[in-house]
């Protein structure tokens, strides 16, 4: 098995290994990846300007399968420029759509910003993923696809969250771009900031955005992430992201919650 979340032949079809798949079906990939994987897509339209928000919609769950995205350039602005992307699955459906916004980087500048230190994964403890089983029994994203550490008061159970990850890389032949190192990480964020666990609430996202102002550093990436669930029945995955030196940006996931 790589050592990777998907392999290809041709860096047209992807192939997920067992790293991305879901921890509900093993017929279905986790998003998280594949969310790195339209990142990495809307990245190389663009390759002289910064992906700074990607939006993805999750319109049919992503297949434990080959898979292929298509690009398009919107609009491409000296400053600001779009982007659209569909992933496809073998039969040329489409299953998720994504919407890139790319900015034309400024010479470095003194600016006045806030700095929230989040702390070092050097001083976090190892802990568990907060699904901890899957329904199918297969190996699957969360097992050997991630690791977590957690600061010390923190732990694996329901509530409020800050935590460190790391994952395997996007491509067994190729180093990911910070955007696509943080995108699996974004899409965790209904997980470690839930307020039940899935016995009780079912709390799957139907999106995924993810806006950072600056690029992740480091091998280990951060989530402070909190749950926003209302009798509606609709919820709001709120995450900030950070690395050792601090906030990087932020991911929101809008929730269907169904209670068992």
């Amino acid at each position: 098995m790589a050592d990777s979340f998907f392999t290809s032949e041709d860096n047209l079809w992807f192939e997920p290994t067992s790293h991305t798949r879901g921890p509900w079906d093993e017929n279905a990939c986790h998003a998280g990846p594949p969310t790195a994987l339209l990142a990495r897509a809307v990245e190389l339209l663009l390759p002289d300007q910064r992906l700074t928000r990607l939006s993805v919609n999750l319109i049919r769950p992503i297949p434990f399968q080959k898979i292929r995205i298509q690009t398009a350039i919107e609009r491409q602005g000296r400053t600001v420029s779009t982007t659209s992307a569909v992933l496809l699955d073998e039969s040329g459906k489409s299953i998720v759509t994504a919407a890139g916004m790319h900015l034309t980087p400024a010479p470095p500048q003194k600016m006045p910003t806030q700095h929230i230190p989040m702390g070092s994964p050097d001083e976090a403890k190892t802990g568990l993923f907060p699904i901890t089983q899957t329904l199918h029994g297969k190996p699957a994203f969360n097992g050997d696809g991630v690791a977590v550490r957690y600061p010390e008061g923190q732990d694996h159970l329901p509530g409020p969250t800050t935590a460190w990850l790391k994952t395997v890389p996007l491509l067994d032949y190729e180093t990911p771009s910070p955007f696509q190192k943080i995108c699996p990480l974004a899409d965790c964020g209904n997980a470690f900031g839930r307020n039940a666990d899935p016995s009780q609430v079912t709390f799957m996202n139907t999106d995924l955005t993810v806006v950072l102002h600056r690029d992740p550093e480091g091998e280990w990436l951060g989530t402070q992430s909190s749950g926003f669930w209302e009798p509606n029945g609709i919820g709001l995955a709120d995450a900030m992201l950070f690395d050792a030196t601090g906030v990087v940006g932020r991911a929101l996931q809008t929730l269907v919650l169904r209670a068992r």
